[in-house]
């Protein structure tokens, strides 16, 4: 099974993603940094354009602030 993320004009399977959030929630609980200074960086790994990286990772710092 494929995601196609149609900004990034970029398919990938969905487990990598599943298995990138834990891994980042981890290292991110261990040493009490944000989730986007890991997840910016390994987006960009995947292939993923930075611009499209930064402004995802933008979206998740206020949907986290909003949230409490």
């Amino acid at each position: 099974m494929e995601l196609y993320l149609p900004i990034a004009e970029l398919s990938i399977n969905p487990i990598i993603f599943l298995i990138l959030g834990m891994l980042v929630g981890i290292l991110s609980g261990m040493f009490g940094v944000g989730g986007g200074f890991l997840m910016t960086p390994l987006l960009v790994l995947l292939g993923i354009p930075p611009a499209v990286a930064v402004a995802s990772e933008a979206n998740h710092i206020v949907g986290s602030s909003l949230s409490g």
